[in-house]
């Protein structure tokens, strides 16, 4: 399994010959999207699609999936925006190649019971860090990760003089300096074998984005 991070909560996941692209529309942070052809699209939100892109399956909302190898559950949530009891994002659980991904988009900064339970036994935790209001800050984005209890932590949608977010968003400075994790790597994809051991205790992976 590869995981690459494209910019904004936009993360492609290759899992042999499949390729699950989260949030794939790049163009509502100033970027060029990417061919989605032959894919698993997933949306946080269904503006993050790509429509008509050749995919196999696209899913922008709760449900329960499975193709080509890859589980997907999806899980209402708060979006980070609405401030009221509408369930505008979607938390997403895969399990592929032997690992548990959680996907979180711009949610509000609790999660509840249910949707811990939901979510269930993290491997890896892709998490949104660049707060002002339209995402998780640092602070809140910790106590997310501190909720999941990942033995991965995959920081995104931070401050990135290439992109033009809608809200300027802070540098990953503030979130690694406040989570304090065992381990800080930074990699241009994070890859791991099937059957491989993860780290022992809280690692972060800074993946760099790739063009």
């Amino acid at each position: 399994m590869e995981i690459e991070y494209k910019g904004g909560n936009g993360v492609f996941i290759k899992v042999g010959a499949t390729m699950v692209a989260v949030d794939p529309n790049l163009s509502t942070i100033g970027l060029s999207n990417p061919k989605i052809e032959n894919v698993i699209q997933l949306a946080t939100e269904p503006r993050f699609c790509i429509a008509n892109g050749g995919e196999k399956l696209t899913i922008n909302g709760p449900g329960e999936y499975e193709l080509s190898g890859v589980a997907v559950k999806g899980i209402p949530a708060h979006r980070h925006l609405d401030g009221d009891n509408s369930f505008g994002s979607t938390i997403y659980s895969v399990v592929a190649a032997g690992f548990r991904i959680a996907i979180l988009g711009n949610i509000s900064p609790k999660l509840t019971e249910d949707q811990l339970e939901s979510i269930g036994v993290v491997d890896i935790a892709i998490v949104p860090v660049g707060g002002n209001g339209y995402t998780l800050d640092a602070h809140d984005a910790i106590l997310v990760t501190r909720q999941i209890d990942p033995r991965v932590v995959i920081p995104v949608h931070y401050a990135d003089q290439d992109l033009n977010y809608e809200v300027p968003q802070d540098n990953i400075e503030g979130f690694l300096k406040e989570l304090s994790a065992n381990q800080h790597e930074t990699v241009e994809k994070l890859k791991l074998k099937p059957g491989s051991a993860l780290p022992a205790g809280l690692t972060v992976f800074e993946v760099t984005r790739t063009k």
